[in-house]
């Protein structure tokens, strides 16, 4: 039995990466875009959702805040973190999805996901952000109905502003498995309008 046991210990030590840092990081990275790419798309997304608040909200009390007011409001964050969370699924499933569906990367085949990205995605990820954070908030329907008609036209409006130019990097130039954390990333930058016009609209 207990040799039984160095035998398992052993094959286990010899199963990561060999080397030193460099190596053990290169490792690292393979496994976050690899077998654990949907916790990869999933946190970062949670993570970056938070940062784009933090900015926002850092400019709401550099120029808006008055002196007795807190620097942030942590359950916003709190929120706006489980939001993005509840992003990462979305698009990694859905990028998984429409890449399986038009896998060239042509300019034909770019504007397809494009166009499909803008008509289909884009309003479902703005209800989704409007409804869940709503939830959050323990609103009523009513009035998340009310928020979500009445900030739509504006969001809806940036959104063809910047997502077919980001996404056409996306689709032509980056590989598959990194497109989601690109979308994050440009996301956390988004999110400061976003969080402006969710909170002080």
């Amino acid at each position: 039995m207990l040799r039984r046991g160095f035998v398992i210990l052993r094959r286990f030590s010899t199963a990561g990466p060999k080397g030193g840092p460099s190596s053990r990081f290169q490792y690292t990275i393979r496994a976050a875009f690899g077998k654990y790419l949907l916790v990869t798309n999933t946190v970062s997304s949670g993570v970056l959702m938070l940062l784009g608040d933090v900015v926002e909200q850092e400019f709401h009390h550099d120029f808006k805040a008055r002196g007795d007011e807190p620097r942030y409001d942590y359950a916003r964050l709190g929120r706006m973190f489980l939001v993005g969370l509840g992003m990462g699924p979305v698009h990694h499933y859905y990028y998984g999805f429409i890449n399986k569906l038009w896998p060239l990367r042509d300019m034909v085949t770019v504007s397809k996901k494009i166009l499909a990205d803008q008509i289909v995605m884009s309003p479902i990820c703005i209800a989704q952000f409007f409804y869940t954070l709503g939830l959050l908030e323990q609103k009523p329907v009513k009035r998340i109905n009310e928020e979500f008609l009445g900030k739509f036209g504006a969001v809806y409006t940036m959104d063809w502003c910047v997502w077919p130019p980001t996404q056409f990097i996306n689709f032509y130039l980056i590989p598959c498995r990194y497109q989601v954390i690109y979308i994050n990333f440009v996301t956390m930058i988004y999110n400061v309008f976003l969080s402006y016009i969710k909170h002080e609209y």
